[in-house]
């Protein structure tokens, strides 16, 4: 007659780890894609309005970013507290808006040179004769698809 042994209590097999190069570059992929990288460090304050009717943008590939506002605390001993222009990592001037929006629509792909929007994030301190001037830059180098980008609220709040 055969004799029967009873298994021991507890063992568990030992784990394979033949698949965990195979998650950690699943892992690796996964980061690769998700991660993304800032385009430009913000120079100056930029407290953004409030306004009542918004539109989210849908492609931001499509968007060119002009930041506007007073230099922040460590760029203010150099130029001072009047708002500045900043376009990518460096401040500029107003006749330099044209020859930025040229060039960043270079950049490019030729099928949306047509249909890029120039987003305008302006602190709300801002004064409007700077705005005015760097709208008739863009009106210059035709660049009328203009956006103007806020927080969502009352607009009455910037008044206060």
């Amino acid at each position: 007659m055969a004799k029967f042994t009873k298994k021991k209590d507890g063992d568990l097999p030992a784990v394979s780890t033949a698949s965990l190069p195979d998650i950690v570059f699943m892992l690796l992929f996964f980061f690769m894609t998700v991660t993304t990288m800032k385009d430009s460090s913000l120079m100056v304050a930029n407290t953004l309005p409030n306004a009542s009717e918004i539109k989210k943008l849908e492609k931001k590939d499509r968007v060119i970013y002009i930041y506007v506002g007073t230099p922040t605390q460590e760029y203010q001993k150099v130029f001072g507290t009047e708002p500045k222009i900043q376009l990518n990592d460096k401040f500029a001037n107003v006749d330099e808006v044209g020859s930025y929006i040229l060039a960043e629509r270079a950049k490019k792909p030729q099928e949306i040179q047509n249909v890029l929007t120039t987003a305008l994030k302006v602190d709300k301190d801002a004064n409007m004769g700077l705005i005015t001037d760097i709208k008739r830059q863009l009106r210059e180098v035709n660049a009328l698809k203009v956006n103007y980008t806020t927080y969502e609220g009352d607009a009455f709040n910037n008044l206060q």
